[in-house]
């Protein structure tokens, strides 16, 4: 439909555009002196039937609009336009009728050609709705159409499928990435005999299922039921220019009465018609709101249609999902917690080299943060996997077993550091992956979701944009939930959202004025559709969050959509600008047409005049300034290569931390040892670092950033780096033989955690410095300012 629509418009301005061409090349020829027949027609007379020609369908077409507008009690632009070319028609003055048919036909075109642009940069939409299922016929596997499944059929579901159907896992384990459907961050494994629902990601081995349900009845299905529910409650909004019509339409209309009454010449009234024509709305408008949408584009948010972008720019409750959308959304290493004299980095190592043969999630991520940080892995033979538990192998002519606590603790002796820290990993949301070497539990891996880099300053971003209330709806678990939502100074906060419970927060909201929905998951999806403006996360999202949604972010950065809100808010500022102009401007030509000082032909000159300037000032939209953006972008490499050197000394916070951790455990001359090694470090690797950043870094991205002393806060961190690490050597220097007293131990301690933390701390804020700066989005892409522009 949308697609005939726009082939409809574009083809009325092309015969409006070719029709009045050529009329008035018939009329110049006139004008010159030609005045001869063609196929027995005078000249003049062509003239007159080619503008006819193309401004006829035009009518037509916005005959056929008004009276659909006004069955629905409507009023918009278009009937000012119907009456004056009419009235144009009427009164034999084709040219003019000519002049509007194009603009009005053109204006159209714009705005389709808009809306087009952007759903052809829209990525794949609903790509996890499965359609097929390989269900076991006997010793078959058939693949069949996904509405043919039955309940108590068997089907197999391989790696990287999704659960085609609600249904009982009948061989397993299976482990499953449900992030999008329920929020829940890490995967998630079930036992044979427990429920499976339709939507989750296989991130495991291959299994089988019994169906419980046909597809019509599953989860995933009542997931889109909702979402077209919701879109039908939700009532179109009124746009800008049809506003402005609202007023403007009658007042135009009674004042080209009164002139042809007052003067008793229908052409005095049609003159006050023609000037009335609302150019500056059917033209202006649009240009600002195509300007408003390439800009966001450039950016990579694609807008579905001009009618988003206005709501969007009303926007001032904005609701976010947490996994995906103020979080990475994919597994992260936290830290390595290593027990007696093994390295942080050893247990990296080794844990990595066997989890090179495991296709689990959480495998793939332990093997990236070990290359993150350049260890050289070996590669394991005689190796074991339990599905979704854990894996085993011969490393270097050791015994290496790599997965959950159980799988561990069933391979080698309970540690009394294991206890404790798996109470921590209750406490901190995050997933524990256990190492033993040789029988003996040697560390573990702890693993979360973490906040994106650029969560913060996007969130400090869109409430200088104009957002009054942040809410986060997750369905992911209450002390994880409440964790992010402090982290980020978020207003409101709601855990173990179900896509219902997120549908009735956002109708809730909706009554209280224009709100947003933010997120990127199949359980996102139905309050995306309620929602005044639907926001996906398209680059990690599900298909059914990008379709339900209004707004698409097409790169892997929330700070994108506070620079849309801003071009949003510009765009409609400068539209409403342009309207109050257009109909001021409009107003006094109105008023010398009926007094008899402007013609027919002259208004739709002057007209013309007016819709260059309307135009002109419409295009300002291009050149609206974002808040946040630098004054030049970083480079790529640039940013890799920072982040690279974060990286290498993450290994050097755990290490401090678990010398803190085991100070007084630890025999006198580890203790002595390990100290002495992490000064070294300190003063060796890490001063320096801070040294080249405060000299070489920062005197550079002060020129990116522009202004007096932008950075200020970091050059303090430094220096608190710089002066904890210079007690911490002389600390070491004044080290003697024998045990640390306790004295002696607490000031240690002191340091060590002082240093840990503050590193963490300044670490984190020169990332989001660091990708504040960059054009590149979490993956490492680069995102130029013309590739998806309009």
């Amino acid at each position: 439909m949308a697609d005939r629509r726009r082939a409809i418009n574009l083809s009325l301005f092309g015969l409006a555009a070719v029709g009045l061409i050529m009329g008035l090349a018939a009329h110049l020829a006139a004008w010159a002196g030609w005045t001869g027949k063609v196929l027995w027609v005078e000249t003049t007379e062509w003239a007159s039937w080619l503008i006819l020609a193309g401004v006829v369908p035009v009518l037509a077409a916005i005959l056929i609009d008004s009276i659909a507008r006004l069955i629905r009690r409507e009023v918009g632009l278009d009937l000012i336009a119907l009456i004056s070319i009419g009235g144009a028609i009427a009164l034999n003055e084709y040219v003019v009728a000519g002049v509007i048919g194009v603009m009005l036909s053109g204006g159209r075109a714009l705005e389709d050609f808009a809306e087009a642009r952007a759903q052809r940069e829209m990525t794949s939409l609903l790509d996890r709705v499965p359609r097929t299922a390989n269900r076991c016929d006997g010793d078959r596997l058939v693949t069949v159409p996904l509405d043919t499944v039955s309940t108590g059929d068997r089907l197999l579901v391989r790696g990287g499928e999704t659960v085609p159907v609600d249904g009982r896992l009948l061989s397993g384990p299976a482990v499953l990435d449900e992030a999008a459907l329920t929020g829940e961050s890490l995967p998630v494994t079930r036992q044979p005999g427990e429920r499976l629902r339709s939507g989750g990601i296989n991130a495991g081995g291959p299994f089988e299922m019994q169906a419980s349900a046909p597809a019509a009845d599953s989860t995933f299905a009542g997931i889109v039921r909702l979402v077209a529910a919701a879109r039908q409650t939700k009532a179109p909004a009124v746009r800008l220019a049809d506003q402005a019509a609202f007023i403007f339409t009658p007042l135009a209309i009674a004042a080209a009465g009164i002139a042809w009454a007052w003067s008793g010449d229908p052409i005095r009234g049609l003159a006050v018609m023609v000037v009335a024509t609302p150019c500056p709305l059917i033209l202006g408008v649009p240009v600002a709101i195509v300007s408003g949408l390439s800009a966001c584009a450039g950016r990579g948010v694609l807008i579905k249609g001009g009618g988003a972008l206005e709501r969007l720019a009303r926007v001032r409750t904005l609701f976010l999902d947490k996994t995906g959308t103020l979080t990475a959304g994919r597994a992260r290493l936290l830290s390595v917690e290593t027990a007696g004299d093994a390295g942080s980095d050893d247990v990296l190592r080794l844990a990595a080299s066997v989890d090179q043969l495991s296709k689990h999630v959480i495998a793939s991520a332990v093997v990236d943060a070990a290359r993150a940080r350049g260890l050289d892995l070996a590669m394991p033979v005689n190796v074991e996997e339990e599905p979704g538990a854990g894996i085993s192998g011969t490393l270097d002519g050791r015994q290496v077993s790599v997965g959950s606590y159980g799988y561990v603790a069933a391979r080698a002796a309970a540690t009394g550091w294991s206890g404790p820290l798996l109470r921590r990993i209750g406490y901190d949301g995050a997933a524990g992956v256990f190492v033993s070497v040789d029988a003996v539990m040697i560390g573990a891996l702890l693993f979360a979701d973490e906040i994106r880099p650029d969560s913060a300053r996007a969130l400090r971003l869109l409430r200088r944009a104009g957002i009054d209330r942040l809410v986060m709806l997750t369905g992911d678990r209450r002390e994880i939930a409440e964790a992010i939502a402090a982290a980020l100074g978020l207003d409101e906060m709601r855990a173990e959202q179900r896509p219902e419970d997120k549908l009735a927060a956002i109708t809730e909201a909706r009554t209280l004025g224009v709100c947003a929905m933010v997120g990127d998951g199949v359980n996102d999806a139905p309050a995306l559709a309620a929602a005044d403006v639907g926001i996906a996360m398209g680059v990690s999202g599900a298909g059914a969050s990008s379709e339900a949604a209004d707004v698409v972010i097409l790169v892997d950065r929330l700070d994108r959509l506070a620079e849309a809100l801003a071009i949003a808010r510009g765009t409609r500022r400068i539209a409403v600008q342009t309207v109050v102009g257009g109909m001021v401007l409009s107003g006094l030509a109105m008023a010398a047409a009926g007094f008899g000082l402007l013609p027919p032909v002259a208004g739709a000159v002057l007209q013309e005049v007016i819709d260059v300037a309307a135009i002109l000032n419409a295009l300002r939209v291009l050149r609206i300034r974002v808040p946040g953006r630098p004054k030049s972008p970083m480079q790529a490499a640039d940013v890799a290569r920072l982040r690279a050197e974060h990286e290498s000394l993450m290994g050097l916070l755990t290490r401090i931390r678990n010398v803190a951790d085991h100070l007084t455990i630890l025999p006198p001359a580890e203790t002595a040892a390990a100290l002495v090694d992490i000064e070294v470090f300190v003063r060796e690797r890490l001063l320096r670092h801070e040294l080249e950043d405060d000299t070489q870094l920062y005197p550079m991205i002060e020129q990116h950033l522009g202004g007096d002393d932008p950075i200020g806060s970091m050059h303090r961190a430094h220096r608190e780096i710089q002066q904890l690490g210079g007690t911490l050597g002389r600390m070491v220097a004044d080290l003697g033989p024998g045990r640390l007293d306790d004295a002696t131990a607490n000031d240690f301690r002191r340091i060590l955690y002082g240093l840990d933390a503050i590193l963490r701390l300044h670490f984190a804020q020169e990332d989001e410095l660091y990708h504040g700066l960059s054009d590149v989005d979490e993956k490492g892409r680069e995102k130029s300012e013309s590739s998806v522009s309009l």
